[in-house]
């Protein structure tokens, strides 16, 4: 959420000559609505349940860059999934850049309340050791351009491969 985990992964992509596969536009295909609409009729457990049908129709792929949505791991069967596929990296942000970066969006259906900032806070602290704990390779995007991200994830997988 706010991470940069779309446009960082789509750079990312174009770099090393992969497939880009954003989870949440898959999740979107497949239910034929948005996910807002997913939320707020048919409620988080089905969103979940789709993400984690989105990553099975994806576990014989190879070759791609996937930008998953922040609660994709909160599954132990995705990180499984996640994990078969190659390497999980976690693009990580403070809250309180999160908080800017995202302030203005109006399709985030965890932050419809009455406080985002507090929210978000709250999401990040129940989520981050759970993102710690799953991914490979973790890179603070708090202050960095896109394409300083990209290149430390370039950087990461090319090593990774080459060893």
């Amino acid at each position: 959420m706010g991470a940069g985990k779309t446009v960082v992964g789509q750079k990312v992509a174009q770099e090393l000559g992969l497939k880009f596969v954003d989870a949440d536009e898959e999740i979107e295909k497949t239910a034929g609505v948005a996910i807002s609409e997913i939320f707020s009729k048919k409620g988080e457990a089905c969103f979940r349940d789709l993400e984690t049908k989105v990553l099975e129709s994806l576990r014989d792929s190879t070759n791609l860059v996937l930008a998953t949505g922040g609660g994709m791991v909160l599954r132990p069967e995705n990180v499984k999934m996640l994990k078969q596929l190659g390497s999980l990296v976690l693009l990580w942000a403070e809250p309180s850049v999160i908080f800017e970066r995202i302030i203005n969006e109006t399709h985030r259906p965890l932050l419809k309340v009455s406080d985002p900032k507090v929210e978000i806070a709250k999401i990040i602290n129940y989520r981050q050791p759970i993102y710690q704990q799953a991914a490979d390779f973790v890179v603070d995007t708090s202050g960095l351009g896109v394409d300083e991200v990209a290149e430390k994830v370039v950087n990461y997988i090319s090593r990774r491969s080459a060893s």
